[in-house]
């Protein structure tokens, strides 16, 4: 006669298979805790932040440096620094360091200075107001190289601005002056005399001028002045 093996009692069945349980609970707990080694990769990782620009690690002049503007042209970073006053100034332009000449002629800078416009030659023109009226540093591109115009721009009307007037995807300046060939720019007698904008390429070459007006508010997105070609005529004294 057959024997059949010795059954294993319920209540101890039941008893083993929690202990199994909580042990496989216990070590799930341990791996979820474990600390991560340094360097570890996370599963989710975190946006990363943009890079601040520090101003303050460089001098301006015999103070630290202030960021006045920032802006993108083409994906190139062009900052404005000033000292706190604004009367010392530098450009960023990507890698690219420019000082301002215009703050030794007296020029202020301020938040708004920086006006820049992309095209298939991008340029920035930095401005400030001086004493009589404002200044503006010209800055181009050229085949990924940022240079210095070099020669500043001067408005008794307080008035300078970049836009593409010819609308050949090249920005132009902008210059609007007092029209008084009898009297001497930034005395209250050309002062109370009527208003030119004056057009100039980025070479420096004038395009031309616009009929006179009262005030440069009556211009076109003043203080921001837009014009276009067809506005323009030959400017007086031109040849």
């Amino acid at each position: 006669m057959g024997t059949w093996p010795n059954r294993i009692p319920r209540s101890a069945l039941l008893t083993a298979v929690i202990a199994a349980v909580v042990t496989a609970a216990a070590l799930v707990v341990v791996v979820v805790l474990r600390p991560k080694p340094d360097g570890a990769v996370t599963m989710a990782p975190r946006e990363p932040a943009a890079a601040p620009v520090d101003g303050s690690s460089s001098a301006c002049g015999n103070g630290p440096c202030k960021q006045l503007a920032a802006v993108s042209v083409g994906g190139t970073p062009v900052v404005l620094l000033a000292d706190a006053a604004g009367g010392w100034g530098r450009v960023q332009v990507g890698q690219q360091p420019f000082e301002l000449a215009i703050t030794n002629l007296g020029a202020k800078l301020t938040a708004n200075s920086l006006r820049c416009v992309d095209g298939s030659t991008a340029a920035c023109l930095i401005r400030g107001d001086a004493a009589g009226g404002s200044y503006g540093e010209l800055l181009t591109a050229s085949g990924g190289v940022w240079r210095d115009y070099g020669k500043p721009y001067f408005s008794d009307a307080g008035s300078l601005s970049l836009y593409d007037v010819s609308q050949d995807g090249r920005p132009d300046v902008i210059v609007v002056r007092h029209e008084c060939p009898q009297a001497v720019s930034g005395t209250p007698r050309c002062q109370a005399a009527p208003v030119v904008a004056e057009v100039y390429e980025l070479d420096g070459e004038v395009m031309g001028c616009t009929s006179t007006v009262t005030s440069p508010s009556n211009f076109r997105g003043w203080p921001d002045v837009e014009l276009k070609k067809s506005q323009l005529r030959r400017c007086s004294g031109s040849s």
